[in-house]
Formats: C-alpha cells, sequence, structure tokens
C-alpha cells in the first residue's frame, strides 16, 4: 500500500471514529421536548424513556419536604391562550428529589426532565428548571421612549446643513 493509499485509510478512520462518538453522544443525550398536552396521549409510548415536558404547576398541589429534599407536586397544561388547563385527566404527578429551583412556585411555568413510570402515573424528575419569560421582557412604554430619545439625538438641525 502506498504513503497516499495508508494517509486516506487513516483519515477514513478517523472520520468514522467522530462520526460514531457523535452519534453515541447525541442518543445517549437526546430527549424527548413536549408540552403536557402532546406528552398525555403518548405517555405509555413514553415509559422509561428520557422525557422534557413543559406546563404549569398547580396551585395547591406542592408538597416540598426540606429535610430529605423531595418534592411532590402536580403539573398541569396550558391552552393556546396560555391559560392553565386545571382538569383531573389533565393532570401529572411529578416526583422529583433534589435541591428546590430559586423560582419554582405554585402557578409558576416549568420544564420537568426525566422518565414517565407508567405503574405509579408519576414523572420521576431529575431536572426541575422554572421560566418566567415575562421578567425578561422589555416595558413597551420605556422601549417607545428610549427610541423617540434616540431618534431626537440624531435629528439635524436645518442651520447645520448650510
Amino acid at each position: 500500500m502506498t504513503t497516499q493509499g495508508k494517509f486516506l485509510v487513516g483519515v477514513a478512520l478517523m472520520i468514522a471514529a467522530v462520526g460514531y462518538l457523535m452519534y453515541t453522544g447525541i442518543r445517549e443525550t437526546s430527549t424527548y421536548y413536549l408540552t403536557l398536552e402532546e406528552f398525555l396521549p403518548q405517555k405509555d409510548a413514553l415509559a422509561n424513556a428520557g422525557v422534557r415536558v413543559a406546563g404549569r404547576v398547580k396551585s395547591g398541589s406542592v408538597d416540598w419536604n426540606p429535610k430529605n429534599l423531595k418534592l411532590n407536586f402536580t403539573m398541569i397544561g396550558l391552552d393556546q391562550n396560555g391559560q392553565p388547563v386545571d382538569t383531573p385527566d389533565r393532570g401529572l404527578a411529578v416526583h422529583y428529589q433534589g435541591v428546590l429551583p430559586d423560582m419554582f412556585a405554585e402557578g409558576r411555568d416549568v420544564i420537568v426532565e426525566g422518565e414517565y413510570t407508567p405503574g405509579a402515573d408519576t414523572l420521576h424528575a431529575t431536572t426541575v428548571m422554572t421560566s418566567c419569560p415575562s421578567k425578561y421582557e422589555a416595558e413597551l412604554d420605556k422601549v417607545n421612549a428610549d427610541s423617540q430619545s434616540q431618534t431626537s439625538a440624531f435629528t439635524l438641525h436645518p442651520a447645520s446643513l448650510s
């Protein structure tokens, strides 16, 4: 085999090794991301698989024990207008053990990552993330005032054109 042939075989082996590592890395860390409305109809099919489910913490359902760091709550879905859908068949029990996220509260939107156990009808979470999109939205009046002040700063005075 010529030197060029050995080089091509070496490059092919390196590309195959990198491809294999990328494939196994993606396969092991990939999870389904679903809203609660998408998850509930197919929860049995997704049993014991990694899932990430978005929903809202039902008011009055939080059971937090800081001594053993166990958290149980019910997650409810949201309708198309972002309003909670709180019916008995539209909730999902969530069990989590770990540090409580800072912004976790009743009525807060959460994303829960874990595995669903069909016998217990519970999602055993490994990660609970809170979201608060309104916190990061700019106030509309302030944005308009800022844009007007910037526009007036660049307005040319008629005398400056001569």
